[in-house]
């Protein structure tokens, strides 16, 4: 999976999200991806990444090794 791919799904699993995303190494399997989004306010941690996972849905090993995911719920200073 590349990078666009990646954020697409994302942004259209998590309303109003700001997506950024960062091949680790270079290999298109290593991502980084920084999940802004006003939904996950009142939202504990886990249930954002939960949010952000479940976006790529059966796409989630989809070539991809590893995915770090860091979520703020909009309102956070970056």
């Amino acid at each position: 999976m590349d990078a666009a791919t990646l954020e697409a799904l994302i942004r259209a699993g998590v309303p109003d999200a700001t997506v950024e995303v960062q091949d680790l190494r270079g290999d298109g399997e290593h991502y980084s991806a920084t999940v802004s989004s006003r939904a996950f306010v009142g939202k504990t941690r886990l249930e954002q990444h939960r949010m952000g996972f479940h976006a790529l849905g059966p796409h989630l090993g989809d070539g991809m090794h590893a995915l770090q995911l860091t979520t703020r719920t909009g309102t956070e200073a970056a």
